[in-house]
């Protein structure tokens, strides 16, 4: 049997999280709510649960005004363009670097563990950056980015 080659496996974990975290986003435009609002909220007989008074900026800017949903599909569609790749992308270091995609994929955990929809996506964003983590500990490298480094506009 062969080696696991941990950057493709996070590679398809990713794809799989930011299409997802896409998804999500879409859904989280139109079922506003928060996630965290059980963590010292208050349970109303015709409503559920209610946020606390300490949650106010969260609650404005995931169900008042869906901001946390648009970051987290512009950071997922950028993923998604950034994994699969575009071809403009693929001459830029951007696209070898391992380190980046830990760190925007980080970001993406931390944007929709905020809202109801979002939590499987960083789930396994956040999984995916444990696996890029762990290839970059191996010191891999990409083939592909292997042949374009130092070639302007051959890959």
């Amino acid at each position: 049997m062969g080696n696991l080659v941990w950057h493709e496996y996070s590679r398809l974990v990713s794809i799989s999280a930011s299409v997802y975290a896409v998804w999500a986003g879409f859904f989280g435009l139109f079922y506003r709510k928060f996630f965290w609002d059980f963590v010292g909220g208050t349970l109303r007989d015709p409503g559920g649960m209610q946020a606390p008074p300490s949650a106010a900026v969260f609650v404005t800017i995931i169900v008042k005004a869906p901001i946390i949903q648009i970051l987290t599909m512009i950071l997922g569609l950028f993923m998604v363009a950034l994994e699969f790749p575009l071809p403009q992308l693929k001459a830029f270091a951007i696209h070898r670097s391992l380190v980046l995609r830990i760190v925007l994929l980080l970001f993406q955990t931390f944007l929709s563990v905020l809202f109801y929809q979002g939590t499987n996506a960083a789930i396994w964003s956040l999984i995916a950056a444990i696996c890029y983590a762990r290839a970059q500990m191996l010191g891999e490298t990409m083939e592909e980015a292997k042949e374009n480094r130092g070639r302007a506009g051959g890959a």
